[in-house]
């Protein structure tokens, strides 16, 4: 992991953080996740475990501190951990296989759902949930799934041109 490649993920998750934050719900009360985009962008662009473990706990730290879900703080954590490691070994599977493109949707499509099931059976198992499960994978994991994925693939498209142009 070199310094450069850190410093990357660093900028990327503060943005993600920046626009999660400030962007209001489009649909529904839904909004994309722009911090779970962000974090994917960055394992992508990091390609190094070591860096892609960062990453996931970085990105679970803060949205435990900015959650409002009752409980969500100990769901952000595992959510993020076990979905970094998932999305890693995915674009390792992937790699070279795919192009980047297709590559980002599938991985920020499959990603977002791992990451909406497992914040939800973690908050089950500790907390509770507001709602039947099945219901709120339905009527809030499936869309933000796909809302998330045209998000990711958005931005991947837009920090891979100001990489290039950077000469990164």
């Amino acid at each position: 992991m070199n310094l450069r490649k850190l410093v990357l993920s660093s900028l990327l998750l503060a943005i993600g953080l920046i626009l999660h934050q400030i962007v209001p719900a489009i649909f529904m009360g839904m909004k994309p996740d722009f911090f779970l985009s962000m974090m994917f962008i960055a394992i992508f662009l990091g390609d190094d475990y070591k860096l892609a473990l960062i990453v996931g706990a970085a990105a679970g730290i803060f949205t435990a501190l900015t959650t409002t879900f009752p409980g969500g703080q100990v769901a952000n954590i595992v959510d993020k951990l076990v979905t970094c490691n998932v999305v890693f070994i995915l674009y390792r599977l992937t790699k070279n296989k795919l192009n980047s493109q297709v590559q980002m949707a599938i991985i920020a499509f499959i990603g977002t759902l791992i990451s909406g099931l497992v914040f939800l059976g973690t908050a089950l198992l500790f907390f509770g949930l507001p709602a039947p499960f099945s219901a709120l994978v339905l009527t809030v994991v499936a869309p933000a799934a796909l809302i998330n994925t045209a998000a990711c693939l958005v931005l991947y498209n837009a920090v891979s041109l100001a990489l290039k142009r950077i000469s990164y």
